[in-house]
């Protein structure tokens, strides 16, 4: 009888491993990733704990060690996410004011090639935010994305007298991810340092909204992998159906993540509802993420005919990833106004052989008129 059991068991075990190798063999490369740095860190094969740091009006955050053994592009690498506050104790306002990420060696000392960054994200919980501030309208209305760094834009600040306030006992959410367009023989372990620069509250600081803008374009949902054909030639070819999906107002399917084939190209859509400007405001930060082969993306206002800031990309020509892309900074500001129309015009070059994937988005940040006036009765009860 227990060798039946004994038997029966094995077979389970090894019909159980077989399904599993089956299931995990036909992931894509993100969600192999996924898996294989879950196994790493609950398994303790490679360093799986945070190290965060409060110094000098910063708070620096090293990952847990990420292990690079393939080609990952852009969304398909290992990455780590963990909600963080930037000082536990403290329930005073302060500003974010400046943002940094980049790949480190595993003894969280040696810089790396930013070539391992494919992007870091920092979010706000919605909820607890707007509810500090009693703007509960403002709960769910958008993503809430603070900011995110990327390959060719992993730092910046914003203009002086500028931030995002938010409560030392607030909690703040980090997500970042690998990248590796060059390198396939050889298994290799980075880390990831990210800093977030503050300043205690002043009451002549102005605060900034966050608003994310990015092109969407159509796909088939009949057949969404074909993409563009004679008949359908605005049709995108989605990198996959199941994330960066969208519908419009119409039903219409759309992708925030396609492929682009050799060659160059301009792509356009319409941001004025992704803006959502109930009235007219200055525009004082924009944060862009592109992928490799995008050449400048364009942030115009279509009622002025007017480019208001293009993003100048610089590729690497001996290898595939972004250089460098350029920001718009401004103290001053430019006006922005709930009667105009915008848009955002990507012009890409895609110089290798093979098809190549790509998203464009641009995080701006304007001046929050509202909050404004919060602040104004939270510094007079101080």
């Amino acid at each position: 009888m227990k060798s039946k059991v004994l038997k029966y068991s094995v077979l389970l075990f090894l019909a159980a491993i077989s399904v599993a190798g089956i299931y995990y063999l036909n992931l894509s490369s993100r969600h192999k990733a996924i898996v294989k740095t879950r196994i790493n860190h609950t398994l303790g094969l490679v360093d799986n704990t945070w190290n965060i740091i409060n110094k000098d009006n910063s708070i620096i955050l090293y990952t847990p060690t990420l292990v690079v053994d393939q080609i990952y592009k852009s969304m398909e690498g290992p990455k780590v996410m963990r909600a963080f506050q930037i000082e536990s104790q403290n329930d005073d306002l302060l500003w974010l004011t400046s943002f940094e990420t980049k790949a480190i060696s595993t003894n969280e000392v040696d810089v790396l090639s930013n070539d391992y960054v494919c992007h870091t994200n920092i979010d706000f919980y919605d909820g607890e935010h707007y509810s500090r501030w009693d703007l509960q309208e403002r709960i769910g209305s958008d993503y809430p994305r603070l900011t995110s760094m990327s390959n060719g834009i992993e730092k910046y600040k914003f203009p002086e007298g500028y931030g995002f306030p938010v409560f030392g006992n607030e909690n703040l959410f980090l997500s970042t991810q690998t990248l590796n367009h060059n390198i396939k023989s050889e298994s290799f372990s980075v880390k990831h340092q990210v800093s977030l620069g503050y300043q205690p509250h002043h009451k002549n600081m102005k605060p900034l909204q966050s608003k994310t803008v990015f092109i969407m374009l159509p796909y088939d949902t009949k057949n969404p992998f074909q993409g563009p054909t004679e008949n359908n030639p605005n049709m995108c070819l989605p990198v996959e159906t199941g994330n960066h999906s969208y519908q419009n107002s119409e039903g219409e399917s759309l992708s925030g993540h396609w492929v682009i084939f050799k060659g160059k190209e301009t792509y356009r859509y319409d941001i004025t509802q992704q803006l959502q400007l109930k009235d007219s405001t200055t525009m004082h930060h924009i944060a862009t993420h592109l992928h490799p082969f995008a050449e400048r993306l364009s942030f115009k206002d279509k009622t002025l005919d007017s480019i208001i800031f293009t993003a100048e990309a610089k590729n690497y020509t001996d290898k595939i990833g972004l250089k460098s892309v350029s920001s718009f900074s401004s103290q001053k500001g430019v006006m922005l106004y709930p009667n105009h129309s915008y848009e955002l015009i990507l012009e890409t070059n895609n110089t290798s052989d093979d098809n190549q994937d790509m998203m464009a988005s641009m995080f701006v940040f304007l001046y929050d008129k509202e909050m404004h006036e919060k602040l104004k009765a939270y510094n007079a009860s101080k």
